[in-house]
């Protein structure tokens, strides 16, 4: 790690130990951000020693979800082995250690790294539950001031969570460091923990397991009712809670369950830490979940199976959730809805109010054993289990000091898991007064016995608009200039640049229905008015889900594709308005831009991208062509990369790199999958950490503002004509033959074909704006009066899938 003259810290490379599937999908993430990693391994006891990490590797480009954001970043990561290239260690500025959980193997590898690990480098253990401090014991007291936990979430490319783990050896401005490094350049959400064993994310995560394990038994349900009644109603995962458990994998699941079991014999819940007999029966049959094909669940054909664990066998799982029950989980009032599962005398609503009871006395009795604030509790269970809330944020939004009696009540009447009492501060003192423990003061950190603010390192001054917990003050302080139904048009407060205006929209989806456009358009009359620069951002996710077609429908019942044609000529004059706005327009561009908002972005001066951002021009999907300008944007591109590269090569072959993504409905599998693609330049950023998306592209407007920015020029430009029209046709021709392709998606890919290649002209005949977009329109409106289009659109309302026809 190499300190610069201004005292900053540089981790330039990293070497990940263990070529697992952790230690490869952490090393895979690594390279996402552009960090170059050696992966190491034990040597291959045949052929190539590092066989074992080639054979990693590979995975990683097969693996589903994608661990990498573009399968070419794998060639970054660096092979080697324990036997021949422990000197590489020595390039190395952060080591993070990812093999098995035993502390005898780590002991053993740490006695084998530390002679070369390079002086001042940051040593950390990607452990899910072993003592950080008794790891350390096996490092020379050199190194122990530079050693740490580090533990990712599974899979960490996606799971935001790292719970970082001092010993009481650690120095703390090597931990400020590998936390800023962490949030900003891996993009990741930093709990610190401390170190007892499963810290913070597991303690409470699979102790919440096992309490639905225990209370699903109680009152009789099923699998799939559990997961039902724990997912998406409950505001958490979509696949509830045996689901998640089959993906994670149930021997992984054991271990964790066993750590606690052996290393928490005084913990007052103990008896809720038994090893359930139907998780052990399955993991002795090697049932281990997805990754063996079955486990609470299995797959047969499209059928999904349950395990019925009296029969020992599966069975179709259809088990539905009350309707009662479903209208309490469905209650918008979070006092209402808890109030009214407690009450409920359904055996599914005791259920969910039992499972939420526990977790909340279990947080709440081990709060300051675990974490020094309930802030720490909450975004580790936000950010490492997918919860919309934390447990403390729940149970404060749902009424602190009434939930807290219905806990102590069944405390004393038996029903809770464990008798201990709630700690004295739950119903006394400074929280009972806040009536939570989030406040706009902080969190509450028991053992100082008041409220905590949040952490003071400069990294947190990027993170623009980041969501609060319940109680908390905003982080945003935004200064208003122009607001209706259907946008917001507003400002950062200084220190932030505050000639930027930034316009956000209102609609489900931020989809780009005509009141957003307008608006849109005020906005940029707004910015060349009284500003410097525009951003086009959200706060939430996603970027934009493209045109409003349900707001389209009843023009085009009511009048055809002519009553719709209005709308189509305002989305291409808006985004030609925001590609010659007389100020820079940047997009800051998260989640999804599809369709329409994929071309608002692409008008644009320049697009600041998070990650994971899922750019496509979607249309030809719904039977149709991309009429908001993405067809003439990419005819012109192409003409530009032709006089950038090589103006001998023909103007088709840069063409394709657009045209089949498009005919396809092609969408980017992240920020560099668009930029591979071409919907990103070279020279859009790509920011990792979702929260400091705005924040980089506020100053990205600022800078190219301050730069003398100029909007582009409105020239003509060559177009491929009839040649390529008829050569992209021919590829065509030969996909409905082999049928890959229906005789619509001929059509329509057809039609892209002829509108990109400019229509019936000769080869580099050049063209303006004005002429592709005229095409564009044709296009669109005719696609628009076909039968089979109609199909496709129609589906898609009602089941938000195109039908493929």
């Amino acid at each position: 790690m190499q300190t610069s003259h201004s005292g900053q810290f540089h981790i330039r490379k990293v070497a990940v130990c263990g070529a697992g599937v952790m230690g490869a999908q952490i090393a895979a993430h690594c390279v996402n951000a552009g960090v170059p990693v050696v992966l190491f391994d034990l040597p291959a006891k045949q052929g190539d020693p590092n066989g074992i990490v080639h054979k990693a590797i590979a995975m990683l480009r097969k693996a589903s979800p994608a661990p990498l954001g573009a399968p070419a970043l794998a060639e970054l990561i660096e092979p080697a082995n324990y036997q021949d290239d422990l000197h590489r260690l020595a390039e190395c500025d952060l080591v993070i250690e990812a093999i098995a959980e035993r502390m005898d193997w780590k002991h053993d590898l740490y006695k084998k790294l530390a002679p070369t690990i390079k002086p001042g480098a940051i040593v950390a253990s990607n452990t899910s539950g072993l003592s950080i401090t008794q790891l350390g014991q096996a490092l020379p007291e050199s190194l122990r001031s530079r050693f740490c936990g580090v533990h990712f979430f599974n899979p960490p490319r996606y799971m935001p969570l790292v719970e970082l783990i001092p010993t009481a050896d650690t120095q703390p401005a090597l931990l400020d460091q590998l936390e800023t490094f962490l949030t900003s350049r891996l993009g990741k959400g930093v709990v610190r923990a401390k170190d007892t064993p499963n810290f913070i994310g597991n303690r409470i995560g699979v102790f919440g397991i096992l309490s639905v394990f225990a209370q699903a038994q109680k009152f009789g349900l099923s699998y799939e009712q559990v997961d039902e009644l724990t997912g998406t109603r409950l505001g958490r995962a979509k696949s509830g809670t045996f689901r998640t458990a089959d993906v994670v994998g149930l021997d992984t699941l054991a271990h964790v369950i066993r750590t606690m079991q052996d290393q928490l014999p005084n913990d007052p819940f103990h008896k809720v830490f038994a090893m359930p007999p139907v998780l052990e029966a399955l993991i002795e049959k090697g049932a281990l979940g997805q990754k063996t094909g079955a486990g609470f669940y299995r797959k047969e054909g499209k059928a999904i199976l349950r395990l019925d664990p009296e029969k020992g066998e599966y069975v179709p799982a259809d088990a539905k959730v009350d309707e009662e029950v479903a209208a309490l989980l469905a209650e918008r009032d979070p006092v209402n809805r808890l109030r009214g599962l407690h009450e409920s005398q359904h055996p599914q609503a005791q259920f969910v109010w039992a499972v939420l009871r526990d977790t909340f006395h279990y947080s709440a009795f081990h709060l300051a054993d675990i974490a020094d604030t309930a802030r720490q509790v909450d975004q580790a269970m936000i950010w490492g289990f997918g919860h919309s809330q934390g447990p403390f944020e729940l149970w404060q939004s749902a009424g602190w000091r009434e939930v807290a009696q219905f806990i102590a009540d069944d405390i004393e009447s038996g029903k809770a898991i464990a008798s201990a009492p709630l700690p004295d501060w739950v119903f006394n003192g400074p929280v009972d007064q806040a009536q939570g423990v989030h406040t706009a003061k902080g969190s509450w950190n028991p053992a100082a016995q008041a409220f905590e603010p949040r952490s003071a390192l400069p990294v947190y001054q990027r993170q623009v608009g980041a969501p609060r917990l319940v109680g908390e003050a905003s982080s945003l302080g935004e200064d208003v200039v122009f607001e209706d139904d259907a946008v917001k048009c507003w400002t950062l407060p200084a220190p932030h640049p505050t000639d930027v205006l930034i316009v956000s929209f209102k609609s489900k989806m931020h989809t780009l229905s005509p009141e957003v456009m307008k608006g849109v358009e005020h906005a940029v009359d707004l910015a060349e008015g009284s500003f410097s620069a525009l951003v086009v951002g959200q706060l939430a996710d996603p970027f934009s889900a493209g045109a409003d077609l349900k707001s389209m429908l009843p023009l085009f019942a009511s009048g055809g594709p002519k009553a719709v044609e209005p709308v189509e000529r305002a989305m291409q004059e808006m985004v030609l308005r925001l590609r010659y706005a007389q100020v820079p327009v940047v997009a800051a561009l998260a989640g999804m831009a599809l369709g329409g908002g994929c071309e608002l972005a692409l008008h644009c001066a320049r697009r600041v991208a998070h990650f994971e951002t899922y750019m496509g021009l979607v249309e030809s999907g719904l039977g149709l062509v991309p009429g908001a300008g993405g067809l003439t944007w990419s005819a012109r591109r192409a003409a530009e990369l032709q006089a950038e590269g090589a103006p001998d090569a023909p103007l088709l072959a840069y063409l394709k790199r657009f045209a089949f993504p498009i005919a396809q409905a092609t969408v980017s599998t992240s920020a560099l999958n668009a930029r591979e693609i071409g919907f990103l330049l070279p020279s859009d950023p790509i920011v990792m950490n979702r929260n400091e998306l705005l924040y980089v592209a506020v100053r990205e407007a600022h800078v190219l503002a301050e730069a003398g920015w100029r909007a582009p020029m409105p020239l003509p430009f060559p177009v491929a004509g009839r040649d390529g029209i008829a050569t992209l046709k021919g590829q065509l021709v030969n996909m409905r033959v082999g049928g890959y392709i229906s005789e619509h998606d001929f059509h329509v890919a057809s039609t892209i074909a002829h509108v990109m290649c400019g229509g019936d002209l000769d080869p580099g005949e050049r063209v303006d704006e004005g002429w592709m977009l005229a095409r564009e329109r044709e296009a669109f409106l005719g696609l628009l009066a076909h039968p089979k289009t109609q199909e496709r659109i129609m589906g898609f309302v009602k089941t938000g899938k195109p039908v493929r026809n």
